[in-house]
Order: C-alpha cells, then sequence, then structure tokens
C-alpha cells in the first residue's frame, strides 16, 4: 500500500514544529560561540537554513536575514571562531533527551560534495553518490539516529585521502592539523558510532 500523500496540513505543522525548534538550536549554538555578533549570525545562518529558499548561498540566506551583504553569513563558515565538537556533543546530549529510545537505530551513511576547483579540504576525484560516477568532489561520513520519536544527524567527519595528507604544504594551507592521522571511511564511522555509544545513545 502507498503511503498517504502529505497534506498542506501536515506541511504547515512540520513549518511551525521547526520554527519552534529553531530557538531551542539556537540556544545550543550560543554556547559554544565566543562573540555575541557571530551568534546572531549564527542564528540568521541557521534560520536561513531551515527557510524556503530556492538557493541556499551566502547571498540568499543574507537576504533572507535582512542583511546588506554576505559577509556575515559567510563568516559563520570561513572565520569566526566556534566548537565544532562541543556543538555536535550538545546536539547529541538534546537527542538522548528528546527522541532517545531503546529501539532507536545508528544509520551510517556517506554523502558526496562535487566540488570545481581544488582548495577544498580532501576534495579528489573519487566516487560521488550525489553524481553516480567518479567525479572531482569532499566525500562526507555522517552518523544519524532513528526512533520512534523522530529522526536527527549526530555526527560527521570529513574524508580526507591518503594524497592530500602526502602532501604537508597542501595541508598546511588548506588548515589540516599536522598531526590527522590517515581513516578510511569505515574508521571514521566506527569512531562515530563508539563516541555516540560513549555519549550515552539508546540504540537497539
Amino acid at each position: 500500500m502507498d503511503p498517504a500523500p502529505c497534506t498542506c496540513r501536515d506541511e504547515e505543522a512540520m513549518a511551525h514544529g521547526i520554527a519552534a525548534a529553531v530557538p531551542q538550536v539556537v540556544d545550543l549554538v550560543h554556547l559554544h560561540v565566543r562573540r555575541t555578533e557571530a551568534a546572531r549570525h549564527v542564528a540568521d545562518y541557521l534560520r536561513g537554513l531551515l527557510a524556503d529558499i530556492e538557493r541556499k548561498n551566502g547571498w540568499q540566506l543574507a537576504e533572507h536575514a535582512g542583511y546588506a551583504h554576505p559577509r556575515g553569513i559567510q563568516r559563520v563558515l570561513a572565520r569566526y571562531a566556534w566548537d565544532a565538537d562541543a556543538v555536535r556533543d550538545a546536539l547529541q546530549d538534546h537527542v538522548i533527551a528528546t527522541l532517545g529510545d531503546p529501539g532507536g537505530i545508528l544509520v551510517i551513511d556517506e554523502t558526496g560534495f562535487p566540488k570545481q576547483g581544488t582548495k577544498s579540504v580532501g576534495v579528489a576525484r573519487q566516487y560521488c553518490g550525489t553524481l553516480g560516477k567518479i567525479g572531482n568532489c569532499q566525500i562526507g561520513v555522517f552518523l544519524g539516529y532513528a526512533s520512534p520519536q523522530g529522526h536527527a544527524a549526530i555526527d560527521r567527519a570529513l574524508y580526507v585521502p591518503q594524497a592530500w595528507l602526502a602532501d604537508p604544504a597542501r595541508c598546511r594551507e588548506a588548515g589540516i592539523p599536522a598531526d590527522i592521522p590517515m581513516q578510511t571511511k569505515p574508521q571514521l564511522a566506527l569512531a562515530m558510532l563508539e563516541r555516540a555509544l560513549d555519549a550515552g545513545i539508546s540504540a537497539a
């Protein structure tokens, strides 16, 4: 039997649920952002990601937030100091409290991000599921959690090919720490699984 189609009322309820959750998410992130201005830009960035915007680039996110220029939005990802791992840990605590269930399931998946240039960390010619073929891309490995209460992404890791790590000058230019070890995608996945279970995620 095919699932019932989503109604306008369902979509409205989902939109209201997302809008209600945004302040909680913003509060979680604010704890790990050092400057008030940066925290405001992070909040506007998050609201933009959840908004009905056709293309979520710097200009359109900035326009949605009422900015005259995308610099504030771009600084969220490029320049502001915030602890991504601390945000991840806060997210996992939130998921444990709101979605945790003994019958929950941990889900591992990888996603390719097509790229045209050579500067993005980890970019290389490799199989990209997004393209369905070998292409120039980055690969992210992601951990999700699903339970009867809902589902959420709870961790992430960027795959860095050996060719990158064998080029110290390229790594320095891209800001990759000198002591980062080579890890395969399964190794990244296992580390995320162990981290989630150590944090107290309930899973069958």
